[in-house]
């Protein structure tokens, strides 16, 4: 598989993921895999959010995913590195890559600037017909800023960043 072939799913996925389609809510489903089932996972400690450190797996699993990620956080200005710095191993159809944005924990109103890396993982979906079947997102890795939203969630971020509380000062013997 060639690099330009390998970035057409992923460059379709990350449109799907910053610009959602109102009139088409499956869009971003549409660009995984339904066999083999397709995973989902955001790394970190689960008790810090719902949607970290568990895999979310299938079709339903990944809709599950979203719902609750668009439940609790808003997310502005999303943008990624331009794809000749992503890491692109054709051996196993994977892109790694980073990108920045402004999260809110919604029901806190607490917003930080993150940078976060994907790992995405491609296969050729075989769940349609042999005319069908296309290259797509069968494995969805994020690793992100898990402090800044346990912190946002429990409305303390402020206390750590100035808008609302002192300067954190790390504990003695800790810097």
């Amino acid at each position: 598989m060639t690099r330009p072939g390998l970035l057409k799913p992923i460059h379709a996925f990350l449109e799907a993921l910053t610009n959602p389609n109102p009139k088409d809510p499956n869009q971003l489903l549409s660009t995984f895999t339904t066999f083999p089932k397709p995973l989902v996972h955001e790394h970190g400690l689960p008790q810090l959010a719902p949607f970290l450190g568990r895999p979310f797996t299938g079709q339903d699993g990944i809709a599950t995913y979203f719902e609750l990620l668009s439940s609790l956080l808003s997310i502005k200005n999303m943008v990624f590195e331009p794809d000749e710095s992503w890491v692109v191993d054709a051996s196993c159809m994977a892109v790694s890559l980073r990108g920045t944005a402004t999260f809110v924990w919604k029901q806190t109103q607490q917003a930080w600037d993150e940078t976060f890396a994907y790992r995405i993982k491609l296969a050729v979906d075989g769940g349609g017909s042999q005319e069908t079947r296309r290259l797509a997102v069968c494995e969805y890795h994020v690793w992100a800023d898990t402090g800044a939203a346990y912190l946002a969630r429990c409305g303390r971020l402020g206390d750590l960043t100035g808008g609302g509380g002192e300067d954190f000062e790390p504990e003695e013997g800790i810097a």
